[in-house]
Order: structure tokens, then C-alpha cells, then sequence
């Protein structure tokens, strides 16, 4: 007898299906891996890199390697599969909820349209005429809207003027434009409140009826890498520095969601997925809303066109903000980005007003700190103009 059919006699994996044994290779490697994940996503500045996987491999791959292992009949490998989708779940992005939420129910009376839109650019690459239509045809009560700035593809940005186009566009609609971020409402501007967090904008509104208070957060994370050749020294330099800023920016949001004290909406691009340890501190903000969306998987944006594997952009509310519905909507083409839709209303009596640094009443377009390059870190990022700050911020 061959030493081969020796071998194929005495390990029923390979027996059943022919070089099976690498199935537990695969399954143990992927294990690895993932313990590795577990423990250092959010905790070493590089892991920012491996946590950059599509979401859904967390669970597809090791479901797969369960499928064949089951084939093979390798009873270690398919426990080792099934060990790694169980502690891969929670990375995935997946939302059972959206499956069992229930069935629709009309936004109550005074409820708000929000729509929070990452407009990759705001037309640098896109003809201003459709960009602009659609983003009227959106017809929202509020728009938060990020990247409100042109890309000098050095890892810096310009900001931009089009205001004049925005008036026209928006007439009845009032805005808030600072480091970037374009707050526009039809309802009233309470107050603009000056935060920690350098890559946010927060505006308090009026909501109808009542007139009482939501605040909203308008967020825009930033992005762990720079489009550079990872062969070269400056790409994991930029992901160290990134990394840091990306920590001092959520520590800050963290802080300015903490000392709001009223009900709060807080959305925007926040570069992280389910996979990527900032999610924990996503969590730590408010409720997410995704649920609603009714999408086992929800996405938002794509590497390529096809390729929407990841969700970036995020609604969160804080007690006494009630979300009532949450959608996607494609972009068309003019962004990288899918806009996300929520309706939202006040649940409860605003809490008592505390020591929040508020800011006079703005009305009208607020003009931005010129056009100069500014870097796409916390760092450098602008502050909410000296004229209309408090004393001594």
C-alpha cells in the first residue's frame, strides 16, 4: 500500500474532499487574524489599515470556510469557523433589528426632514448645474452637508466661496458655513455653539410648534489615509498623525455631546465602519437609527461604482430626539457618498438650560475664513468665526 492512500485512510478531511486539510489552514489563519483585530482595532495606530476590510467579510468568509468545512468533514476546522463568525458578527456591519422594527408608521405631526450628505468636494469633479438640483430636489428642512471645500490632492483642502449660487439655490433656507461644513435650515437658528471637536459644526434650531431646541451635530471625520504609494514613508506617517487626529476629534465630540443639553441630532461622515475600533466610541454618542433603514447590510459608500461594501455615514440621536425613519438615497453619480434621510421630532420637554457656550442668533449666510489650504487633520482646522464666538474662546 502507497503511503498516500495510508494517509487518505486515517484523516477522514481529506478522504471526503481531496486536500481538505487546507480548509483548516484557512479557518486557523483567519482565527489568527481575528483575534489579532480584536485586540488591537482602536488600540495601535496601524490596525487602522487591516480594519479597512469590507465590513461583511467578517462574516462571510469565516460563513464560507464553515460551508466547507462541514464538506470536508473536519470537525476542528468547522469548530474554528463557527468560533471566528460568532466573534466576527459584531464587526460586520449587519443590523438584525432592520429585519423585525416593525411595521412603518407615518413621522408624527411637526416631525423634520434631515438629510446628511458627504458631497465629495461640492462639484469640484461634477457639473454645478446637477449638483445643484439635486440637491434641492431633496427638499429637506435641514441639510448637514460635509466637504464643503476643494481637494488639492496633497492632503490639504481650499475652501471655497459659492455663496451666491447657495442664495439663490436655497432662498428660504438659512445657513451656517464653518471649517468646511454647511449647516442649512428652514427653521430658525437658535444658536451656533463653538466645540472641541474641530471637524464638527453644531447649530441649534427651532423646531416647529413649541419652539423648542434641537441641537445638531454636522460631523465629518477625518479619513485614515492619504492616496499615496504605501511603499513610501509619508503613507504610514499619515496614517500615524491621522490617527491621533481622528482620537482628538471624537474625545472632543465626546465632550460636546456630553454638554449639550438639549435632545441632539448627530450625523455626518465619520470614516468608520462597524470593523473599525471608533465604532465604540460611535456607540457612546447616541442611538444609532440605521435600523430604520430596514437594510440587513447598510452602506453608504463605494470605492468604485458597484462597489458600495462599507458604511462610513452615520445618524445618531440623543434622548429626547426621536428618528422615525431613516433612508439612503443614490447619489447620482455626483458623490462618492450616498445621502442619508431621516425624519426627526422632539419626544419630550427640553431639559433645562445649562452652561452649553452659546452664541448669538445668525441669520443669513455666515461668511468662512478665506480660501487658503487647510489641512485635512483636526489640527488645523478653522474655528467658527472670531467675530461671532464668545468671550474668550
Amino acid at each position: 500500500m502507497r503511503t498516500d492512500d495510508v494517509l487518505a485512510a486515517g484523516d477522514p478531511a481529506n478522504a471526503a474532499w481531496p486536500g481538505g486539510g487546507w480548509v483548516l489552514w484557512a479557518a486557523g489563519a483567519w482565527a489568527v487574524f481575528l483575534a489579532a483585530h480584536l485586540v488591537l482595532n482602536g488600540r495601535w495606530w496601524f490596525w487602522l489599515l487591516p480594519s479597512l476590510l469590507p465590513p461583511p467579510v467578517f462574516v462571510a468568509l469565516p460563513a464560507l470556510l464553515l460551508v466547507l468545512a462541514g464538506v470536508t468533514g473536519d470537525l476542528v476546522a468547522v469548530a474554528v469557523a463557527a468560533a471566528a463568525l460568532l466573534s466576527g458578527v459584531r464587526q460586520s456591519g449587519l443590523v438584525p433589528g432592520a429585519l423585525v422594527r416593525g411595521k412603518r408608521r407615518p413621522p408624527p405631526d411637526g416631525a423634520v426632514r434631515v438629510v446628511s450628505w458627504n458631497t465629495q468636494h461640492w462639484c469640484q469633479s461634477t457639473d454645478p448645474e446637477p449638483f445643484y438640483a439635486f440637491l434641492r430636489g431633496l427638499d429637506a428642512d435641514v441639510y448637514l452637508l460635509q466637504e464643503y471645500h476643494h481637494d488639492e490632492f496633497d492632503g490639504t483642502y481650499r475652501l471655497i466661496d459659492d455663496e451666491r449660487r447657495l442664495r439663490a439655490t436655497f432662498p428660504g433656507h438659512r445657513a451656517v458655513i464653518a471649517r468646511g461644513l454647511i449647516t442649512l435650515s428652514r427653521l430658525p437658528v437658535a444658536a451656533t455653539v463653538e466645540t472641541a471637536a474641530r471637524r464638527t459644526l453644531r447649530v441649534d434650531l427651532e423646531m416647529p410648534g413649541d419652539g423648542r431646541i434641537l441641537a445638531t451635530f454636522n460631523v465629518h471625520i477625518p479619513v485614515q489615509l492619504r492616496l499615496i504609494s504605501p511603499l513610501r514613508a509619508d503613507f504610514y506617517r499619515a496614517v500615524r498623525t491621522r490617527a491621533a487626529d481622528r482620537a482628538r476629534e471624537y474625545r472632543g465630540l465626546l465632550a460636546d455631546v456630553a454638554d449639550c443639553p438639549h435632545p441632539a441630532l448627530i450625523a455626518g461622515d465619520f470614516n468608520t465602519t462597524a470593523a473599525i475600533g471608533d465604532a465604540r466610541r460611535i456607540a457612546r454618542l447616541g442611538a444609532d437609527a440605521v435600523a430604520l433603514s430596514g437594510r440587513l447590510c447598510p452602506t453608504s459608500w463605494q470605492v468604485r461604482p458597484g462597489l458600495r461594501w462599507w458604511r462610513l455615514d452615520w445618524v445618531l440621536a440623543t434622548p429626547g430626539a426621536r428618528v422615525h425613519s431613516y433612508r439612503f438615497r443614490d447619489p447620482r453619480g455626483l458623490s462618492d457618498h450616498s445621502v442619508q434621510e431621516v425624519s426627526v421630532s422632539l419626544a419630550e420637554p427640553d431639559l433645562p438650560a445649562g452652561t452649553g457656550r452659546r452664541i448669538r442668533h445668525h441669520d443669513g449666510f455666515r461668511p468662512h475664513d478665506g480660501f487658503r489650504p487647510h489641512d485635512e487633520g483636526t489640527h488645523h482646522a478653522l474655528p467658527l468665526p472670531g467675530k461671532d464666538r464668545p468671550a474668550g474662546q
